[in-house]
């Protein structure tokens, strides 16, 4: 059995307000969930100032980026900007990378598409500067690929897997990222993005989020994914106890939708 502590992080895309995106964070906290995502896509709201009120209307929720596009940019500013968060959060920031896909957001930006081996590169360059120059900012790296997962083997504090192939799938992976990692695999935290969960009593998850990366499945085969969750708390505590003894992950990421019927997940796990 895996001895790591539950880690337990929900994501958002909103912030109508500075009074109900407070309110809200301090829900989340309340509700026993240990981390705060903010996305990095355009038209999403800006990461780092977000996470800087997250952290500013609360007391022990870490606050993190699920993930940034990395390829956007310069290591020695992004660091410049972890760091600050870093420190008007009392070090709860949880910086996570990704290489970055969306081309229609390079154009938004009016920044150049590298090729796939570029992005990869680049967010080696980056992890690396930032283990350099800020040591004290813990790194989660997500991906699927081997190459993006070699670099996240090397340089990251939690590992972010995408879940969305079969349980063989997933062996498969952590078993790559443990090789990959060497003597650090000891150190390592799985996380998995769950793409479905319920959000009321019927247990019922939407699955059209988890259809468009396994569009070809049927719903009893979505159901069965590993970042699928479904049925009453006590089951989807199940499911996690069996992902966590099988595979050993023992960190999850989450949409907001999803938080208010996971609090109560969080309660049969804790």
């Amino acid at each position: 059995m895996n001895a790591n502590p539950w880690r337990f992080a929900v994501g958002t895309r909103s912030v109508p307000s500075r009074a109900e995106f407070t309110e809200t964070a301090q829900k989340y906290e309340d509700w026993g969930f240990d981390a705060l995502n903010v996305p990095d896509h355009i038209g999403a709201p800006a990461p780092f100032p977000v996470l800087t009120a997250a952290a500013q209307a609360t007391s022990t929720l870490q606050v993190g980026t699920y993930v940034m596009n990395a390829a956007f940019y310069s290591p020695a500013l992004l660091a410049r900007d972890a760091a600050q968060v870093q420190t008007l959060s009392d070090g709860r920031l949880m910086l996570g990378l990704g290489a970055g896909y969306v081309r229609e957001e390079f154009e938004a930006a009016e920044i150049p598409f590298p090729s796939a081996g570029a992005r990869i590169a680049h967010l080696d360059h980056v992890s690396a500067y930032v283990r350099e120059h800020h040591s004290d900012i813990p790194l989660l790296i997500a991906g699927n690929g081997d190459k993006v997962l070699t670099v996240a083997a090397r340089h990251a504090d939690v590992v972010g897997l995408t879940g969305s192939g079969a349980d063989a799938v997933l062996a498969e992976r952590v078993a790559f990222v443990r090789a990959a990692a060497g003597a650090r695999a000891a150190e390592l935290v799985l996380d998995i993005a769950i793409t479905a969960s319920p959000h009321d009593d019927s247990g019922v998850p939407s699955l059209a989020m988890t259809r468009q990366f396994a569009p070809g499945l049927s719903d009893e085969q979505l159901l069965e994914l590993p970042s699928v969750l479904s049925g009453s708390p006590r089951d989807i505590a199940d499911k996690l106890r069996r992902l966590r003894d099988t595979f050993g992950i023992t960190s999850f990421s989450m949409q907001d939708k999803h938080a208010e019927y996971f609090a109560r997940v969080i309660g049969e796990l804790r």
